[in-house]
């Protein structure tokens, strides 16, 4: 689900790898589709490489989104712009053990954000299916 979606910082949203260029990536906002060049020097990551700290490790990104999918009902979370107790609240609800000395609101809004757009581009439907395709090679 996340392979090939990128977070740029200092760029608002998120942005899907379309190809690579001599001095970077060629990348599409899912906002508002259009295209970009993405230098190497700028920090781009990985939604795909991008976990969240709990008390006991780290829980990577797609596993938090899939407990909000479950508790939305695939539906929208709730909004990056809620105060900062109504998502910490939130946070405790889909991961309740998370680390609250480590993870900030900053990197809440960021989360909800992220899971708002790729819900909106119905880009959230590929969990299961990437999950049910690497249990069934076990």
């Amino acid at each position: 689900m996340l392979k090939g979606i990128l977070a740029i910082s200092g760029q608002t949203g998120l942005f899907k790898l379309v190809s690579n260029s001599k001095s970077g990536f060629i990348v599409e906002s899912l906002i508002d589709k259009k295209r970009m060049p993405a230098h190497a020097t700028s920090k781009i990551s990985a939604l795909e490489d991008i976990a969240i700290f709990t008390e006991e490790g780290d829980v990577q990104l797609q596993e938090v989104f899939k407990n909000i999918k479950e508790k939305e009902n695939g539906g929208q979370a709730i909004s990056h712009k809620a105060s900062g107790n109504e998502l910490k609240a939130y946070m405790q609800e889909i991961l309740p053990n998370y680390d609250e000395d480590r993870v900030y609101v900053s990197d809440m809004k960021k989360l909800f954000q992220w899971y708002n757009i790729l819900q909106e581009n119905d880009m959230l439907n590929e969990v299961e299916t990437e999950e049910e395709e690497t249990a069934g090679e076990e």
